[in-house]
């Protein structure tokens, strides 16, 4: 499947999480992969922060993206491996109104090729929340280019066909699923 070139990319507003302990502006290379990709393909960088791996304050800032008006999309990288510290799944999932398994299922199955079995520490996953998009991957830079490259930008393409979530977004008055053929 690929682009409608015939449509207009509808342009969402998108914030971008980072979820570590180390991380600041200088050294966040996956958030700001994160932020430029998505620019690049003409959405907008609503918001970014960075967030220590901590389940209230992740939970705290997401829920504030959640119920924003404007914020249709929140790309959260880190926190999603085994350590002791790492919470992103805890701390999002309550949040989920749907999860999206195929999300994870797919990430872990592209990602195999690239890291072999050491995929399935990944904990990725997403989900829709106020009808708000959540993708949260690990916090590589790599995993992330993984995960924009190959499912996330055309997820967040109103013109992927034959369907898309840009529909089931909050002020989306667009119909991308109108026909599965």
């Amino acid at each position: 499947m690929g682009h409608n070139t015939t449509e207009q990319l509808v342009p969402l507003n998108i914030a971008v999480l980072t979820v570590s302990d180390t991380r600041t502006e200088e050294n966040d290379s996956s958030g700001q992969f994160l932020a430029e990709a998505l620019q690049k393909t003409g959405h907008s960088l609503a918001d970014k922060a960075i967030e220590i791996d901590d389940i209230y304050k992740i939970r705290a800032r997401l829920s504030t993206w959640i119920a924003s008006e404007h914020i249709q999309a929140i790309l959260v990288t880190g926190g999603t491996g085994f350590t002791g510290r790492d919470s992103t799944p805890e701390a999002v999932t309550v949040l989920l109104d749907k999860v999206v398994e195929g999300f994870g299922e797919l990430f872990r199955h592209i990602s195999y090729q690239e890291i072999g079995t050491s995929t399935l520490q990944s904990r990725a996953l997403a989900g829709l929340a106020n009808q708000t998009a959540i993708f949260c991957m690990p916090g590589s830079t790599n995993a992330c280019r993984t995960a924009w490259e190959n499912i996330i930008d055309a997820q967040l393409d109103s013109r992927q066909g034959p369907c898309n979530m840009v529909p089931h977004l909050k002020g989306i008055d667009f119909d991308a699923c109108r026909t599965r053929a």
